[in-house]
């Protein structure tokens, strides 16, 4: 079950594309440790047990996630002029290896909300899921330690 789990939830975890000077000028950097602090899959929550097991980090236009002990990696592309913001998750090595799913993103301080599409058959339009779909709603609280 954790690796089923570990499998839908890596490519969730995302880097913009835009640079770090841009990002910097806008406030808008995602990259750091972050540690969701919410999250539910298919319109129910998601289990707590995992979530906490959960970290992701950004760098530029990268991003590792680890849960358990097989890390999965990737990038991603923003499309921060979009209503909501769209990205493209890619990942490159790991579970997830050439894999894309879409998403959309809201970042509002240290607080990054992110919904998937972990079918890769469409980007979400609302941050919300729903029984009986693969959309994927987290909240990540940027780590400041």
């Amino acid at each position: 079950m954790r690796l089923a789990v570990f499998i839908c939830l890596a490519p969730l975890f995302t880097a913009p594309m835009t640079t770090r000077a841009d990002d910097a000028k806008k406030g808008e950097s995602l990259d750091g440790t972050w540690v969701p602090s919410a999250a539910e899959l298919g319109g129910k929550a998601f289990p707590e047990e995992v979530r906490k097991t959960i970290t992701l980090v950004i760098d530029g236009d990268k991003y590792t996630v680890t849960a358990g002990a097989a890390p999965d990696k990737g990038t991603v592309k923003l499309n921060p002029k979009g209503t909501p913001k769209g990205m493209d998750v890619t990942g490159i090595d790991g579970p997830n290896k050439g894999k894309t799913f879409q998403a959309i993103y809201e970042l509002d301080g240290d607080t990054l909300k992110v919904c998937y599409d972990l079918s890769g058959k469409a980007r979400p339009t609302e941050f919300k899921t729903k029984e009986a779909t693969q959309l994927f709603l987290v909240t990540y609280t940027r780590d400041k330690k």
